[in-house]
């Protein structure tokens, strides 16, 4: 028969988990401070690089016709201009990396989020991604109410909406549903379906990480951050989502939220 654990030892044991707690938070706030750090300072030099890269194109403007048309000068103008779209991909990245600071340690304010309202929201800040194409939203009557921070929801599903906006539009006729999805006790599902390109089920372990792409950048656009940063969006609220799809099948992402 196993002994009860001595005051001196529960005393112990408390001591341990306070620091283990401390610890957890220090590298948490080191991680956060590192991550600032790291998007700040290197704002400058990508400042730098696209207004000296601009500067050098003027430059080259005003040569002599005859030189500027030169191939050694065209050629220049188009390194200028892959070194111009690299420092602004780099801003992206540390764009998303500065959103995923945010929604790892911004505070949550839980309240009531009717899933239906917040689905239009985030349609209305797609507007101009979906301008010009007959998109065919289903979206379903029953979508359920969750607690969730209201902001960081939005961010969610502009997020996962913009990804299926995205991925759909090689197809002729795009299709995005949005539903309710049976789930155990405890908890609220809900998917989000497109039938777009998909992607290799083999590779869908990593399709949550950061700077994870699956696809070529010159087909479609993105560093890789907006899964990542629903992923973080989801444990914020103690949620799961998880990906599934057929290459050009379509995608559909379920959303497990405790009810």
């Amino acid at each position: 028969m196993t002994q009860p654990a001595s005051p001196a030892e529960v005393e112990q044991l408390r001591a341990e988990l306070a620091r283990s707690r401390q610890q957890v938070a220090d590298m948490a706030a080191a991680q956060e401070e590192f991550l600032r750090a790291v998007s700040h300072d290197l704002r400058a030099p990508l400042r730098h690089v696209t207004s000296y890269g601009t500067l050098v194109r003027e430059v080259l403007g005003d040569l002599p016709p005859e030189v500027a048309q030169g191939a050694e000068v065209q050629e220049a103008l188009g390194f200028l201009a892959t070194m111009d779209q690299s420092a602004r991909r780099m801003g992206l990245m540390i764009d998303g990396l500065q959103a995923l600071v945010r929604a790892s340690r911004t505070p949550l304010h839980l309240q009531a989020v009717p899933l239906a309202d917040a689905v239009v929201q985030a349609r209305a800040a797609l507007a101009a991604a979906e301008a010009g194409r007959g998109v065919e939203w289903r979206i379903a009557s029953d979508l359920p109410t969750l607690q969730a921070d209201p902001a960081l929801l939005q961010e969610l599903l502009v997020q996962l909406l913009g990804n299926a906006l995205k991925f759909t539009r090689p197809v002729a006729q795009a299709c995005i549903t949005v539903q309710a999805d049976a789930a155990p006790a405890g908890q609220i599902a809900f998917t989000v379906q497109d039938n777009g390109v998909g992607f290799d089920p083999a590779r869908a372990g990593s399709l949550f990480g950061v700077f994870q792409r699956l696809h070529r950048e010159t087909e479609f656009d993105g560093v890789g951050t907006g899964l990542a940063l629903c992923r973080a969006i989801a444990q914020r609220h103690g949620a799961q989502i998880r990906a599934t799809a057929v290459p050009g099948g379509g995608c559909t992402v379920r959303v497990g939220w405790p009810a």
